[in-house]
């Protein structure tokens, strides 16, 4: 096995793990997306997985960085997100649990995942977990330094059908210990007649399964939120602009119920 300080994961040629998309928007709302992409590194050999399988969910969330980029241009807030598949390692989970670098996702065994040296680890955790947290923790504190206040937008989407069982919601908003802002954002978007919005299900937040909201919106005590939206909904460019709308909507609304 090599050593840690020896092996490289990303090629020179290969993408930055980080995608900062409006660094000088103004906006009160910073966007982040954990699971946007579903890129494998070169080396990787796509994890030993069919191509069909890293279209899938397992891969990354579908149509959420799409949703993000509309939401948070139309709010002149900046974006960022994370370049490669959360099968290589999981941007929103903390890199000790064991669901960092995950051997089976949903029911599909990850082959390039098993077996891997602390080299090989390490090289995962140094080239893209942390330059993704990295990079978000200095934007809080450049903004924070600015005298400039935030509200941190974890977008994520989900699959409609999980081990087989349908899941009903179109929606969900997901917290933690703080539901204040988090509450009045799935209250704006219940406002709308037919639609369903789950309240911390079929996921919560918690500090065991998830890291961008812990660490960076409730560490520092910063109003925030996490948006699930249903992936079968999001196939289509009508689908992600009638749900970028939607979210903008809510959004607004809660900020200013939560600002006055």
């Amino acid at each position: 096995m090599p050593r840690s300080a020896d092996y490289r994961l990303l090629s020179d040629g290969e993408p930055p793990p980080v995608l900062e998309e409006g660094s000088q928007r103004r906006s009160e709302f910073l966007f982040t997306v954990d699971h946007a992409s579903a890129r494998i590194p070169e080396q990787l050999e796509g994890l030993g997985l069919p191509a069909r399988e890293l279209q899938r969910h397992i891969a990354w969330d579908i149509g959420a960085l799409a949703v993000a980029r509309q939401v948070a241009a139309a709010l002149d807030a900046p974006l960022i997100a994370q370049n490669y598949s959360r099968l290589v390692i999981d941007c929103n989970r903390d890199p000790a649990v064991p669901s960092s670098i995950p051997a089976i996702s949903e029911t599909v065994p990850i082959p390039g995942n098993t077996g891997l040296g602390s080299a090989q680890v390490d090289a995962r955790r140094r080239e893209i977990f942390w330059p993704y947290h990295e990079r978000i923790k200095a934007v809080l504190d450049a903004r924070l330094a600015a005298g400039q206040g935030t509200i941190l937008v974890a977008q994520h989407s989900m699959t409609d059908k999980f081990k087989g069982v349908a899941r009903p919601m179109h929606a969900a908003i997901l917290y933690n210990r703080d539901r204040r802002f988090a509450g009045l954002t799935l209250d704006a978007l219940r406002s709308e007649a037919g639609l369903i919005v789950a309240d911390n299900e079929p996921y919560f937040v918690s500090d065991a399964t998830d890291y961008t909201i812990p660490v960076h919106g409730e560490a520092r005590s910063l109003p925030h939120v996490e948006i699930e939206i249903r992936q079968d909904l999001l196939m289509s460019a009508v689908g992600q602009g009638e749900w970028a709308a939607r979210i903008i909507g809510a959004l607004l609304t809660a900020q200013r119920l939560y600002r006055t």
